[in-house]
């Protein structure tokens, strides 16, 4: 499991020492998973995912809390690739042996259900040049091995300062 991974990598590191991973997130693919679950709908009258799950933010931040990281950390970046057709993202994502993953379920798409895929992938998400967007959210996760000379997190309610008077000194655009 995760989890046991992410704490033996912690026992692995020497005492303040840094764990750094990243891991593709949640909104990965997004277009291509909307479009394949709606020509399944179509063409099969219902749905075999087709893609493995992937981690949201507030996971990575609870994975590190869970093993033990001290000072754990979770940074975000999302990067949107062109491509000609869903077929060509398709052939990168099988370069990149991600097709174990998009067929694992059922071993074959469909002929039909894949040509749908790809048509009401360039409807729906279809760009002015012709190109399509592809979503990849990268997940970045720091945390520190527990060491005596790390910063500690201050006793709850020790604040001098609350958030109301943060706001009255530099407005909100809540109102």
């Amino acid at each position: 499991s995760t989890w046991s991974n992410d704490t033996e990598c912690r026992l692995a590191l020497k005492p303040d020492g840094l764990f750094l991973a990243a891991i593709l997130g949640g909104e990965t693919l997004k277009e291509l998973r909307i479009a394949c679950t709606i020509a399944q709908m179509e063409r099969e009258g219902g749905i075999s995912p087709r893609m493995s799950p992937l981690a949201q933010v507030r996971d990575a931040g609870n994975l590190l809390s869970r093993a033990g990281f001290a000072l754990p950390g979770v940074d975000v970046d999302r990067y949107t690739v062109k491509y000609n057709s869903a077929l060509e993202l398709v052939e990168h994502l099988r370069a990149m042996a991600e097709t174990n993953a998009l067929f694992q379920r059922s071993h074959i798409l469909k002929r039909d259900t894949a040509l749908a895929t790809a048509a009401i992938y360039q409807s729906m998400f279809g760009l002015e040049d012709g190109t399509i967007p592809a979503t990849f959210q990268v997940i970045y996760m720091t945390g520190w091995k527990e060491h005596s000379s790390q910063q500690k997190p201050k006793r709850r309610g020790s604040a001098t300062v609350s958030f109301g008077d943060i706001r009255k000194q530099f407005g909100s655009n809540q109102d």
